[in-house]
């Protein structure tokens, strides 16, 4: 099946809402692997942050689609010469199938289209099999924690105490 990876537009903010908590939080996230469903409550974004996001010049949100549907995306923020990959999602009935694979190809392809050495990213550590999976597309525990800190609650509240691990790829 034919896809393409293009950068969001405003007119995706609906779509990608929808998207992103469906793959994080919520029953519905259970039917992929990638859930936070059983470790956070509450809803990973809304639409006015995601605005806010596809209007910031430094964040690219990039988006994978077949056939014209949204299916996955992923947003890449350029900070220096380092390139912060974040809220990667993919519906939760297609992953494992090779989506968040070809998403993450395109990452480390506009960083370094964009000048950028390292692509870095955190993730909770309780998360083990998806640390794994970054693990064997070449990315490495760098040993630094930070505590898991929701700004308020409508990002999640934790059913146990959190933190994140930190991630990165030298290209």
């Amino acid at each position: 099946m034919s896809f393409q990876i293009v950068p969001a537009t405003l007119a995706d903010v609906s779509t990608i809402n929808q998207l992103v908590n469906s793959a994080y939080r919520g029953e519905g996230a259970k039917e992929g692997w990638t859930t936070e469903a059983d470790l956070i409550d509450g809803t990973r974004i809304d639409e006015s942050i995601l605005e806010g996001l596809i209007k910031r010049s430094d964040t690219t949100v990039l988006t994978y689609r077949e056939e014209g549907k949204l299916l996955a995306c992923v947003e890449l923020r350029k900070e220096g010469n380092k390139l912060y990959l974040g809220m990667l999602s993919v519906r939760p009935n297609l992953q494992g199938k090779g989506v968040g694979k070809k998403l993450l190809k395109a990452a480390e392809e506009h960083a370094r289209n964009n000048q950028c050495h390292t692509i870095y990213m955190s993730v909770i550590s309780v998360r083990t099999e998806l640390i794994a999976w970054y693990e064997r597309h070449g990315y490495v525990l760098t040993g630094e924690r930070k505590p898991f800190i929701a700004p308020d609650e409508r990002w999640g509240i934790p059913r146990k105490t959190l933190e994140f691990v930190m991630m990165e790829k030298r290209l």
